[in-house]
């Protein structure tokens, strides 16, 4: 799939089939998440695959936005070093990425929790100086989506040409 057609038609999926994710592209989609640009080439984040369908069962309680984390193929926990003042910024770069890479070879995610999760901090053993960012499942749709049929403003609302207002063409 070209990068701009996952952009173009990338939903978020919150129902998954049981289908496996072969290992090859798990590694992937990891990859995308390392590869990503950061601010002064900081690399502030930490990924976490997790596999278990226990593990998978207890993100899924502690993120209140996620109780369909347990459905997944896997989950990646996504950590980052505070210590960059550029941490969410890169964090959700990589997430992005990590997202496209997964829905070009067919495979869903979705963004669940914002910080403010510690308990997951002890649930994977992470030092409590570490925060986490996101927890993103990923797994094969449950069902056939829409791909592309996104509910966005029209560009000449939100785009314009040298100064606010002036119409983007």
């Amino acid at each position: 799939m070209e990068t701009f057609d996952a952009i173009r038609t990338v939903l978020a999926v919150r129902r998954f089939n049981d289908t496996p994710i072969p290992e090859p592209i798990v590694r992937q989609i990891v990859e995308a998440g390392r590869l990503t640009a950061s601010g002064g080439n900081s690399q502030p984040w930490h990924f976490i695959v997790v596999r278990d369908k226990e593990t998978l069962r207890k993100l899924g309680q502690l993120a209140r936005t996620g109780p369909y984390i347990p459905q997944a193929s896997l989950a990646i926990v996504v950590a980052m070093d505070r210590s960059s003042p550029l941490a969410d910024s890169d964090g959700s770069r990589a997430i992005q990425n990590m997202i496209l890479t997964a829905w070009s070879q067919g495979i869903g995610s979705n963004w669940v929790g914002y910080n403010s999760l510690p308990e997951v901090n002890s649930l994977l053993g992470i030092p409590k100086e570490i925060s986490i960012l996101a927890i993103l499942p990923f797994g094969y749709p449950a069902q056939e989506i829409g791909k592309g049929q996104k509910k966005r403003k029209p560009l000449e609302e939100v785009a314009y040409n040298e100064r606010w207002g002036e119409p983007f063409s």
